[in-house]
């Protein structure tokens, strides 16, 4: 019975640990997509700005900052997958801390369990201890 306790206790620890390391995978991941979702902001302002600067422009120069925007707005659409992807990711974290917090708590509930179950065959034990002492002794009195 005691061994029983224990394993269910060393699981507990593995469990607590795996949901330890999935909230910790989860946060990374939110913090990754947070991260492209401020460079795609950054670079919707930088391409918006490109344009703002009213003033007399040479075809050379305006030809320079067509093509900037044009890479600017390829880079946006890669980073609006890559975007899109880390958001998939978290939402894979997401799922796997409630998994791992799920398998947490049913070994803590299977762990109380085994130390009621002891607790039940310690206080069984004892209460059969007196009436066993007392065969003993009628058995010895014969």
């Amino acid at each position: 019975m005691k061994g029983l306790v224990a394993r269910r206790q060393r699981v507990l620890r593995v469990r607590h640990v795996q949901h330890a390391m999935a909230v910790a995978d989860t946060a990374r991941a939110r913090d990754e997509a947070d991260g492209i979702a401020r460079h795609v902001e950054r670079l919707r302002k930088v391409r918006g700005d490109l344009f703002a600067n009213e003033g007399a422009a040479t075809g050379a120069s305006f030809a320079a900052m067509q093509e900037l925007a044009g890479r600017l707005e390829r880079a946006g659409r890669q980073l609006d997958g890559a975007l899109y992807d880390a958001r998939r990711k978290v939402e894979a974290k997401e799922g796997a801390t409630i998994a791992a917090n799920r398998e947490k708590e049913i070994a803590a509930r299977l762990k109380e369990r085994a130390r009621a179950e002891l607790e039940e065959w310690r206080e069984n034990r004892l209460a059969a201890l007196p009436r066993y002492r007392r065969m003993q002794r009628a058995g010895r009195d014969e």
